[in-house]
């Protein structure tokens, strides 16, 4: 059997598989050129995003048939009120994963209409998990902000809009859903509306899209309904189909590609692999590698394909250029007429997504793209009231606050402000995740507002007499020994003892004692973590000086944070810090409590209390271990030196 088509030609002929086969070429070529849109879904607890998710996956006709008879099951058992299907429970079945020990932050979900393809991210909306909102914001062209039509505008509603706001999302829904709770009420969605318009005023959200839905009964989800006849606007599904977002802003800015990689498979061929952030390049085009500022050409672009004419934003590609230079993994390549600055001190907006609070000063891995380098936060500006949108006055962040701050790094980072011009968010080179440095978990995600004028201000001073010269004068190496242990350890006793059997060997030292810098340089500092924190960001900071000097330096100081004494190690050469851990049981320290402190901290009358009522982290791979137990304060002395001079 044959048909014969009118458009076909004379005399042409298709069999029914030959039409079946066009159908499935002409549904594949549209499915592959559909544009896509990232949203969340966010608001407060029981809002309804599970059940809008479950019905926009339903209604898209994305569900398997052996996935909609378990679910048609599960709401049979679980006993939905007169509905045949309970949405909720397509995306609520990620409790079960994480029951089963599976950690999941986002729950990623896919569908797609006739117009578009779509990738929606399920986040929490308990306060305690507003870290996985900020994951999930953080790629999404639009947010839909679900807000429960009985309870109105919450403040995880407000918390929610702040941050999809500050991370860059300009195009916002307003789902008023559980309409059909309010009896459908105009009023009722209007005062909702009036509400979130006023806040979202004041945080600069210029303008939303306001829906009145119910996922559960399915009402202006995919249909429109007849419930609402007072509203005349588009259905969700259909305003997600429409809306615009620009997915070439990113092509149209100057070029910037983060390298990731160097890609030297043979001694014949360096290449530089990374992702496009921003911008087209082709080859011939001149580039600047940052933060040296080194030019030079692109000789090639390579892909597994093969080399390209040219590559744009969101391309992973492997650049050559024509001149050897020095690039390596975290350094940038930029346009050489347009690039990218570079600077070790900044303002930020910082999202704290830890429950242990910033310490001021600690140093934290920060990761901007693909560089890493060590940032200390200084004490906030202020914190911002995501109610009010009132500046509060902070000296640190706890969980899922929002504040702004300065911080400063060790050494210069290229960037981007993440606010660009025209709304255009530079997320690559502008937004940056803190990690601690001892758990290795993610404390916080931040945006960089601008470079401090004082980044390019203060400059190093060059002088002709250098540490070696120091050094050799003293005829010795300089070095830190960095005692650290419990109160009552006895390291201020055998820190005594090496510094004057080195003085008797003709050595050039200096020796300073936590109990005599807070008379002078410290005399500002308390007790508390983040003041622990800069008592030994300070002592590291002289201990450094004095090692350009080509003193051999003996500190004494409970340091009790790893990752303090690990900042003052990282400011040396390497080889210079001596850690020397005074290994004292608790017990035995607070037997001999010289000074009475232990006693005061076990009545109260002591906060912070390192061994008490405040942490010690002993080192876990000191150079040098002591056991007093086993060793006199002289023996524990000859043992130092011994080690330092052998």
């Amino acid at each position: 059997m044959t048909e014969t088509g009118a458009g076909a030609g004379a005399g042409a002929t298709y069999t029914p598989d030959a039409l079946i086969a066009d159908d499935i070429h002409a549904y594949l070529d549209r499915h592959q050129n559909k544009t896509l849109l990232r949203f969340i879904t966010c608001g407060s607890v029981d809002d309804g995003k599970s059940t809008l998710i479950g019905r926009l996956l339903y209604d898209s006709r994305t569900i398997f048939e052996d996935q909609l008879a378990a679910l048609e099951a599960d709401s049979r058992r679980v006993g939905t009120q007169g509905q045949e299907i309970d949405f909720a429970l397509l995306v609520d079945g990620l409790a079960a994963e994480r029951e089963q020990g599976i950690t999941i932050d986002v729950a990623y979900r896919f569908f797609s209409t006739e117009a578009r393809k779509y990738i929606v991210a399920d986040t929490p909306g308990h306060e305690q998990y507003t870290r996985n909102m900020v994951t999930g914001a953080s790629t999404a062209d639009l947010a839909v902000i679900l807000v429960d039509a009985r309870k109105g505008v919450l403040t995880q509603t407000r918390r929610h809009s702040y941050l999809a706001h500050l991370v860059g999302i300009r195009h916002v829904v307003l789902a008023v859903n559980k309409m059909d709770l309010v009896d459908y009420s105009e009023q009722r969605f209007a005062e909702i509306v009036a509400d979130y318009r006023a806040f979202a005023t004041s945080i600069g959200i210029k303008e939303f899209t306001a829906i009145p839905i119910s996922g559960f009964r399915g009402d202006n989800v995919t249909a429109a309904s007849a419930n609402t006849p007072w509203y005349a606007g588009p259905t969700l599904i259909a305003h997600l189909d429409r809306v615009e977002v620009d997915q070439h802003a990113d092509a149209a800015r100057a070029f910037r590609m983060p390298v990731q990689w160097v890609n030297r498979p043979n001694l014949d061929f360096r290449g530089f692999s990374g992702l496009i952030a921003a911008g087209t390049v082709r080859p011939g085009d001149a580039v600047r590698v940052l933060p040296s500022g080194r030019t030079s050409t692109i000789a090639r672009i390579v892909t597994q394909g093969g080399d390209q004419d040219q590559a744009v934003a969101g391309q992973s590609v492997t650049l050559t250029l024509a001149d050897e230079i020095d690039c390596s993994r975290g350094d940038v390549i930029a346009a050489a007429d347009a690039p990218p600055e570079a600077a070790d001190q900044f303002e930020a907006t910082i999202v704290w997504m830890a429950d242990d609070a910033l310490l001021p000063g600690r140093g934290y891995w920060l990761k901007l793209g693909t560089q890493t380098v060590t940032a200390s936060i200084q004490p906030p500006k202020y914190q911002v009231n995501v109610n009010t949108m009132e500046r509060l006055a902070a000296k640190t962040l706890e969980l899922n606050a929002i504040g702004v701050a300065n911080l400063s790094t060790d050494r210069p980072l290229v960037f981007e402000p993440y606010a660009g011009e025209n709304g255009t968010t530079n997320k690559t080179l502008g937004g940056f995740v803190l990690i601690d440095k001892f758990t290795n978990a993610t404390v916080a995600a931040g945006m960089i507002h601008f470079a401090l004028r004082r980044a390019q201000n203060v400059h190093w001073q060059a002088t002709d007499t250098s540490r070696e010269h120091h050094a050799s004068l003293k005829n010795q190496q300089p070095a830190v020994l960095w005692f650290t242990g419990l109160s009552g350890a006895g390291k201020s006793t055998i820190a005594n003892l090496v510094e004057k059997k080195l003085a008797r060997m003709n050595r050039h030292t200096f020796l300073l004692d936590g109990d005599n810098v807070r008379h002078g340089l410290n005399r500002d500092l308390g007790f508390t973590d983040a003041d622990r924190v800069e008592n030994i960001r300070r002592v590291g900071e002289v201990a450094k000086l004095m090692t350009d000097a080509g003193l051999i330096v003996i500190t004494a100081f409970i340091s009790p944070f790893r990752s303090e004494r690990d900042m003052v190690r990282a400011m040396m050469k390497p080889g210079e810090f001596i850690e020397v851990h005074i290994d004292t049981p608790l017990a035995d320290a607070e037997a001999r409590d010289v000074k009475g402190l232990y006693a005061k901290a076990r009545s109260g009358q002591l906060k912070n209390f390192t061994g008490i009522d405040s942490p010690y982290e002993p080192p876990e791979t000191p150079e040098i271990r002591i056991d007093t137990r086993a060793l006199t304060p002289d023996e524990a002395a000859d043992a130092i030196v011994a080690r330092l001079i052998p």
